[in-house]
C-alpha cells in the first residue's frame, strides 16, 4: 500500500472509529489493529490520536462547507436556495453519517469554538449575503442580515442533528418542513417587528421583601 492509499486507509478507520466510540473511547492501538499495522504506522502519518482526528474532522468540515457553499451560490431564486440548502445537509447526514456524527459529538453547534460551529458559522456568512440582498430589496433593515441568517442556519443545523438519530420523517420531507417553517415566516415578516406578550414582574418569594 503507498503511502497515500495508506493515509486514506487510517482516515477512513479513524471516521468510523471515532464515530462509533468518541475521541476518548477510541487509541491509537485499536486504530493500528484495525488497519493491521503497528503503531508506528499511525504516529508516522498523523503523530498521533489527534493528529488523526484533526485530519478527519477537516477532511468533514470541508466536504460539508464545500457542497453547502455550492448550494448557496447556485443562481436559484430565494426559496428554492432555502430548499438545495436544507437537502444538501441531510444528504450528507444521510451518505456520510459517521462524519456528520463526529462533527456534531466533539464540537455541537452549541460550542462557540467547535468544528461544527465554525462551519455552521461559515455557511451563515453566504446566508447574510444572500439575506442581505433580498432585505435591501423588500424594505426591510440589511444590518440584521446576520442575525437572520443566524437563525436560519442554526434551525437547518439543529434539525439535522435531529434527524440524524431519528431518521423519521423521510428527508424530502423534512427539508419541506424546515422550508414551510422559514419561507412562510419569512414571507410575513413585519418590518419593525416588536414583542406583544407582556410580561408580568416575577413575584416575591417567601422571606423577601419588596420595596417601594
Amino acid at each position: 500500500m503507498t503511502g497515500p492509499q495508506r493515509r486514506s486507509q487510517l482516515l477512513d478507520i479513524g471516521r468510523g472509529l471515532f464515530a462509533e466510540k468518541g475521541f476518548e473511547g477510541t487509541s491509537v492501538e485499536e486504530i493500528a489493529a484495525t488497519a493491521g499495522v503497528s503503531k508506528p504506522v499511525v504516529y508516522e502519518h498523523f503523530g498521533g490520536k489527534d493528529g488523526l482526528y484533526a485530519a478527519v474532522v477537516e477532511t468533514e468540515t470541508q466536504k460539508l462547507l464545500e457542497a453547502m457553499t455550492a448550494a448557496l451560490t447556485l443562481p436559484n431564486p430565494p426559496r428554492q436556495v432555502l430548499e438545495i440548502a436544507a437537502m444538501t445537509l441531510l444528504d450528507y447526514i444521510e451518505s456520510d453519517t459517521d462524519g456528520f456524527r463526529i462533527l456534531v459529538r466533539d464540537s455541537p453547534i452549541t460550542k462557540a469554538d467547535g468544528g461544527f460551529a465554525s462551519l455552521m458559522s461559515d455557511v451563515a456568512g453566504h446566508v447574510e449575503y444572500i439575506l442581505g440582498e433580498q432585505f435591501a430589496a423588500r424594505g426591510f433593515d440589511p444590518q440584521m442580515a446576520p442575525l437572520y441568517a443566524q437563525m436560519l442556519v442554526g434551525m437547518i443545523a439543529l434539525t439535522g442533528q435531529f434527524w440524524l438519530d431519528h431518521r423519521k420523517p423521510e428527508k424530502a420531507e423534512v427539508a419541506a418542513h424546515v422550508v414551510n417553517l422559514a419561507w412562510n415566516g419569512l414571507t410575513a415578516l413585519e418590518t419593525q417587528p416588536r414583542l406583544r406578550a407582556r410580561r408580568k414582574a416575577p413575584r416575591a418569594t417567601d422571606g423577601e421583601t419588596s420595596h417601594g
